[in-house]
Formats: C-alpha cells, sequence, structure tokens
C-alpha cells in the first residue's frame, strides 16, 4: 500500500514539474530556431543566434527593459524604508492608537485586486494634477509611487516576521552600556534584520519588474515598461526575439538564484560551526 502511494507521489510530483517546466524549456529551444515561425522547428539552420543579435539592436526593448529596471530598483529601494520603519511601529509600539487600522491599512494592498488598486491611483493622480499641478502627466514617476504602494505591503510583512523574533536582550544591553538607541539600530538591530531586509528588496524589485495590471493604469505615453511591450507584442503573435528575451531573463533568474543558494547555505554551514565551536569553548 505504501509502494503504491509512493509511487503515485512521486509520479505527480514529476507531472506537475513537467508541466510547469517543459512550456518554459520549450521556448528556450525555440529561442535557437532559425525559423520566424515559432512553433516550426527549422532544421536545416538551426541553431542559431540570430534571434539574440536581433534584440540587443531592438531599441524598443532595450529602452523598456532600462525602464523597468530603474522603476523596480528605486520602487524597491523606497518599499524597503518605507516597510523599514512601518514594521517598527507594528512590532515595537504595540499600544498607540489605531494600531490595528494602521496595519490594515498597510497590507490592504495585498489583498485589493490590482484592478482597483491601479484605479485608485490613476483617480489620485488625476485629482492631484487638477488641484496642484502635479504629476504633470503620467509616466516614469507615476509608475514608480504605484509600484512603492503595492511592493510596501509585502515588504512589511517579510522585515516585521524577522524583526519579531529579534532578541531585544541584546537592545536593550547595548543601551545599558551607554548606546544611543540610534547606535543600537545601526550596530544591532540592522545586521539581524538585513537578511531580511534584502530578501523584501528582491521580493519588491520583482514584483515591480513583473507588474502589468497597475502600470497599465498609471502609465502614459513614452513610458512603456518591459511588460507592457511584451504584452503588446504577443497580443499580435509570439515573435523569435520575445523566446530569446524570456530565455535570458529565465537565466538570469536562474543565476541569481543559485548565488543566492550559495551564500546561504555557506552562512549556515559558518554559523553552525561557529555554535559548535561556541559549545565546545563551553
Amino acid at each position: 500500500m505504501r509502494t503504491g502511494q509512493s509511487r503515485f507521489v512521486r509520479f505527480m510530483l514529476v507531472a506537475g514539474f513537467a508541466f510547469l517546466y517543459l512550456p518554459i524549456i520549450s521556448m528556450i529551444i525555440y529561442s535557437f530556431n532559425a525559423s520566424r515561425l515559432v512553433t516550426v522547428w527549422d532544421a536545416a539552420h538551426s541553431p542559431t543566434l540570430a534571434w539574440y543579435v536581433e534584440l540587443f539592436s531592438n531599441d524598443e526593448i532595450l529602452e523598456a527593459a532600462q525602464l523597468s529596471f530603474r522603476v523596480a530598483a528605486i520602487s524597491a529601494t523606497g518599499a524597503v524604508m518605507l516597510a523599514t520603519l512601518a514594521a517598527f511601529a507594528l512590532v515595537r509600539y504595540r499600544r498607540f492608537r489605531a494600531r490595528a487600522l494602521f496595519g490594515l491599512l498597510v497590507t490592504a494592498p495585498m489583498v485589493l485586486p490590482e484592478v482597483i488598486t491601479g484605479l485608485s491611483l490613476l483617480l489620485l493622480f488625476v485629482a492631484l494634477t487638477q488641484w496642484i499641478g502635479w504629476p504633470a502627466g503620467r509616466g516614469a514617476t507615476t509608475i514608480t509611487i504605484a509600484h512603492v504602494t503595492f511592493c510596501l505591503a509585502y515588504a512589511v510583512v517579510v522585515i516585521q516576521a524577522r524583526l519579531a523574533t529579534v532578541d531585544r536582550s541584546l537592545e536593550e544591553a547595548a543601551m545599558d552600556l551607554g548606546a544611543r538607541p540610534w547606535k543600537v539600530f545601526w550596530v544591532i538591530t540592522l545586521p539581524l534584520i538585513l537578511p531580511a531586509i534584502a530578501s523584501a528588496w528582491m521580493l519588491s524589485f520583482i514584483l515591480s519588474w513583473d507588474d502589468i495590471v497597475i502600470t497599465s493604469f498609471v502609465s502614459g505615453p513614452g513610458s512603456t515598461t518591459l511588460p507592457q511591450l511584451v504584452f503588446s507584442k504577443v497580443r499580435l503573435g509570439v515573435s523569435p526575439d520575445i523566446n530569446a528575451l524570456a530565455t535570458l531573463l529565465v537565466g538570469v533568474v536562474s543565476v541569481c538564484v543559485a548565488i543566492a543558494g550559495t551564500v546561504m547555505m555557506r552562512t549556515e554551514r559558518r554559523r553552525a560551526r561557529d555554535a559548535q565551536i561556541a559549545m565546545g569553548a563551553h
């Protein structure tokens, strides 16, 4: 009975991974196809790097990728900074008024449909333009503000979870020795929550880079992000250069994941070794 169950579980696991990754593998293979028809393999001339060369000579795609990278980096940085302050307010100051309402408002973008969030931000920007004349049109600035808004909710959850597990006795000991609160934060608290901050930044960067629904509401002419450009091209039919672009993105993500995994493994081994040395010293 157990053997049958293990075989079924193994089969479902393999089927699930195949369902998820076979389309990606197929896309990577066809990015080297010489034919312009993405579903027809040109055995006479394949494989080729022509679509990668064409991709890097496409100014429209390069400009969209540059805009997406700039917006994602700024949005992630702004979201993490605000999320750190919000997490401190929620974890360290539990008795201030309207704490529950503040926590609800901070995390609300996580559960709100993106259509509602995008429409609300669009109406806000239109009203601000009418009242104070800013922002003057929709573009990279409005996209960045919108992305900070919804990335903030995810960053708060990550940083708050780590901050709640920090041992307060370390901070109290530092203050007993005469350290100022800001000194305690920079020397004690920040290094302890730095992995969570880095994780929140990467998560916010990916969310901002990948977003298309909210961006469609708050963007304007001349501010097309990479997901918007890809979506508009796919609607007219998938072209081989899109396969090349997607392959490069998969490669970059895979390399980043491998590097992050290696760093985490080495850090964990170093912690285990230091713990064994400390136990041996006692």
